[in-house]
């Protein structure tokens, strides 16, 4: 156990910190438990207000399509996955997907992010026509697959992963989502996502695509079956990695939501959530972006973010199946992000899959 830090010893540490100083994994794990949260706040606020002084918030429109619910992996946190022979499993048409797809682009929509499971019998010539027929059809960013899929289609498939991202790229995929890292430890992997890839299969396929040129996002999910120290170990390989390639637009932590699930429990507290957020942006000093999430913890927190490091708030999310399978439902308009971030003091933008700025809304 690290030795907790007093608050003394907190005040310096957090300076160092915000004035470029890389933080320790034990400092970590201490002010996880047992930082002041209002100083976390502040050295997070103040870490990003130095590498975001223009006081901008972002926000991007965007919708995710789940094409499929059939999963073989059977993650215990998910409540969303169905077995192919359940008499709700469906696999969408690509009429019903343009339809989707159609309907984002009128509501300012720039990007698409396809998520479905681990489907059995869908190897890759399923998925490079689906990219192409997207592609040929819309002027639309495809920021999707994550590393557990990349690896299903590639073992399915029976070709490397490298060959499977190339051809998915060429076919149209612009960018991966961090999906499926958890806890990036396989002890707590084996608790809540047996049947998925290692962490270190997880972060090899991440580190393949960003080496072949496809940016992507890291996540985390919070509360689950992990210690403090556990996540903190995840916080580190994703550091490690960005070190080595550069390749994370963002880190987006997220809290598990029990509700109808395997894996059971209660839900984080929010004083956990944020003070993992604090500690994250404090953290992770090679990271641009830091995403404050609304989608599992409502619009309120959504604002509270944006004191404890967060510069951006995700999507609006047109459509969203998997956090509402537990339950939990939170929409969003436009003009109601806009709303929410003004309201905090920033000043709210549309941005796309690459944070860049679209348009300002002052």
């Amino acid at each position: 156990m690290p030795k907790p830090v007093s608050l003394i010893e907190q005040a310096s540490v957090l300076d160092e910190i915000v004035s470029g100083r890389r933080m320790t994994d034990e400092e970590a794990v201490s002010l996880i438990e047992s930082g002041n949260i209002h100083d976390l706040a502040e050295a997070a606020d103040a870490l990003r207000r130095r590498l975001h002084p223009e006081n901008i918030v972002t926000f991007i429109i965007d919708r995710n399509i789940n094409y499929t619910n059939v999963c073989i992996s059977k993650c215990r946190f998910c409540a969303f996955y169905r077995t192919k022979e359940d008499k709700e499993a469906y696999v969408l048409s690509k009429d019903e997907m343009f339809r989707k797809i159609e309907e984002t682009v009128e509501l300012e929509g720039t990007q698409i992010m396809l998520q479905g499971g681990l489907h059995p019998e869908l190897q890759i010539d399923f998925y490079e026509d689906l990219l192409e027929s997207i592609k040929s059809r819309f002027s639309v960013t495809i920021h999707s697959f994550g590393p557990p899929e990349i690896a299903h289609i590639s073992r399915l498939s029976g070709i490397p992963v490298a060959e499977t991202i190339r051809r998915l790229h060429a076919a149209g995929l612009d960018s991966l989502p961090g999906g499926g890292a958890e806890i990036l430890v396989d002890h707590v992997r084996a608790e809540v996502s047996p049947n998925k890839i290692s962490a270190t299969k997880w972060l090899s396929v991440m580190r393949e695509a960003q080496l072949l040129g496809l940016k992507s996002t890291a996540t985390m999910m919070l509360g689950g079956a992990e210690s403090i120290s556990d996540r903190v170990t995840h916080l580190a390989a994703i550091r490690k990695l960005q070190d080595e390639t550069g390749g994370f637009r963002g880190f987006i932590p997220w809290t598990y939501q029990p509700g109808f699930t395997d894996l059971g429990g209660s839900v984080t507290s929010v004083q956990d959530y944020l003070r993992t957020l604090a500690v994250s942006r404090l953290y992770l000093n090679n990271f641009d972006h830091v995403q404050g999430s609304w989608v599992t913890q409502g619009k309120e927190i959504g604002q509270i973010t944006l004191s404890f490091g967060g510069d951006d708030l995700g999507s609006i999310m047109i459509e969203e199946n998997v956090v509402k399978a537990t339950g939990v439902t939170y929409k969003m308009s436009k003009e109601e992000m806009v709303r929410l971030i003004r309201a905090t003091g920033r000043i709210p933008a549309k941005r796309d899959t690459k944070y860049e700025i679209l348009e300002i809304y002052d």
